[in-house]
């Protein structure tokens, strides 16, 4: 006689609604076969506050806070039960990441869901997912933080502008007109420090699309004048280096490396490329964050979504990552955002862009930027209408206020963002080349590379990665250029930290000797 099934239990957070914008196309075929990145429970909590700022080894890190390999060895064998195989060479205690493939009809029965294929109404690709919540025997769920995969919904948009496609402004013949930059020109606007050029460290680019060609890169530096970085490219999840749509995701691509490259030459560029999914986007940050050869010191994030698309699983597994980057030293800079302070959700209100809102990572908004040679002239919030793009920023709704913004004079409970700010209109925007095309391009996207540019700097200088720099950052705000023009929406500039430019735009060499001293 064969032992009753194991009772199922629901997985916290997994909720999923209906994709919205998007079109039912019918079940998925149940022969599909589908991957998940199966995250699971680290051996013992990791608490950063309680490490005070020291930096993890990463060895101390794979005996304390990766996945305990019995947890693995239960999941391999619920894997087996139901069918599935496991991905030896892509899973990672570390990463703490299984990875599980199989059909689709197996996978809805050993989560216990329905996945159905959908069309999204303006890319028409096609998906499959699921609503309703992932359950598993209660006998392996509390080994699991996420399954990540069953939903494959694009979840980020990349936040950078295109100044071709901007309606201009029209702005008083007296006042100062700003005009593009190349990213090296930005750098000395913000006194970067001039004596380090990023030698022994590596920038990650975390990319969910598009793609770049050694050609536009040889070409680009060669017309400033500077050694092209070496760039290499790691794919993710089946994610790869694609070039080809000058008009989409290529020009990210082409931003963040030609910004981050530019003003650190000497360090190397790797790019994470990964599925616009969230198990894409969380499996390439932690990959980043744990690849030890090519060893980011920081990484740079363009990419996100509105707090309110995503599922509470996947913000989790999401600022984990984050997290585990934070007790590594890794530095983590992300965009806040294109949409102003409503970040582009429909029907009103206020919202934050993800993972920028995670209190584990340097959120970075947007300014417009006037000046020459080392003098800026004027700084503003960055705000070109709802039409034209605004910096992101406001308070979050999923994260409680950090204990180091307790200082910053923030008004609320949940943590602010953006944290800081830089150089992101499109009139002001950077000079780059996409595709074999020059362009002027803006965002908060250019923000991201450049303030891990200056990180790069700031570590190479100092001899030793700085970590999570925010507590620091915030402990001493005179190292900015503080923003009190303009607004993004529903939120004003104002002296000190505000919900459009953070504490400011960076004062570089004064950063570079506070962080140094931590």
């Amino acid at each position: 006689m064969s032992s009753p099934a194991p009772k199922r239990v629901t997985l916290p957070r997994s909720e999923r609604a209906v994709p919205a914008n998007a079109s039912s196309v019918g079940p998925t075929d149940p022969k599909q076969v589908i991957s998940v990145s199966v995250i699971v429970k680290r051996k013992n909590p990791l608490d950063l506050h309680a490490l005070g700022g020291q930096i993890v080894s990463r060895e101390d890190f794979d005996a304390q806070f990766a996945a305990d390999p019995a947890s693995f060895d239960a999941l391999r064998t619920f894997a087996h039960d139901h069918g599935l195989t496991v991905d030896e060479a892509a899973s990672s205690l570390a990463r703490r990441t299984l990875v599980l493939r199989g059909p689709a009809a197996a996978m809805e029965k050993a989560f216990g869901v329905q996945l159905h294929d959908y069309k999204d109404a303006k890319t028409k690709r096609r998906f499959h997912c699921f609503s309703g919540q992932v359950s598993l025997p209660e006998t392996h769920a509390p080994f699991v933080e996420a399954v990540l995969g069953l939903d494959a919904r694009p979840i980020a948009r990349a936040h950078f502008r295109f100044l071709r496609n901007l309606k201009k402004k029209k702005k008083p013949k007296a006042t100062a007109q700003p005009a593009p930059f190349n990213p090296p020109q930005v750098a000395a606007l913000y006194n970067f420090p001039t004596d380090v050029n990023g030698a022994g460290q590596t920038i990650g680019i975390i990319e969910l699309g598009g793609g770049y060609t050694t050609s536009d890169i040889s070409t680009y530096f060669g017309g400033l004048g500077i050694k092209p970085p070496t760039v290499v490219a790691v794919s993710v999840d089946g994610g790869s280096n694609s070039p080809g749509d000058p008009n989409g995701a290529d020009g990210e691509v082409a931003l963040d490396i030609q910004v981050a490259g530019s003003i650190a030459p000497d360090a190397k560029i790797a790019v994470y490329f990964a599925p616009n999914t969230d198990q894409g986007f969380i499996d390439a940050i932690t990959t980043a964050v744990h690849d030890t050869k090519n060893n980011p010191s920081v990484i740079s994030i363009s990419w996100g979504g509105p707090e309110s698309s995503w599922a509470q699983s996947s913000v989790t597994a999401l600022d984990d990552a984050c997290q585990s980057a934070a007790a590594l030293g890794v530095t983590i800079t992300v965009a806040s955002g294109d949409s102003g302070s409503s970040d582009g959700v429909s029907g009103g209100g206020n919202h934050v862009d993800f993972p920028a809102s995670s209190p584990h990572v340097l959120a970075c908004g947007g300014t417009e930027l006037i000046g020459s040679g080392s003098t800026i002239t004027a700084e503003t919030v960055w705000n070109d209408g709802t039409q034209g793009g605004a910096t992101g920023g406001g308070y979050s709704t999923l994260f409680p206020l950090p204990t180091w913004q307790t200082g910053a004079g923030i008004s609320g409970s949940g943590r602010g963002v953006p944290d800081v700010a830089g150089d992101a209109a499109p009139e002001s925007g950077y000079n780059i080349l996409v595709d074999g095309q020059q362009e002027v391009v803006g965002g908060t996207s250019a923000v991201a590379p450049l303030w891990a540019a200056l990180v790069a700097l700031i570590n190479q200088q100092k001899g030793s990665p700085v970590g999570l720099v925010n507590p620091t950052l915030y402990a001493d705000g005179n190292d900015f250029h503080d923003i009190t023009q303009g607004n993004n929406g529903a939120y004003k500039a104002a002296t000190g930290w505000d919900a459009c430019t953070g504490l400011g735009s960076p004062n570089g060499q004064a950063l570079a000797t506070a962080l140094s001293a931590k």
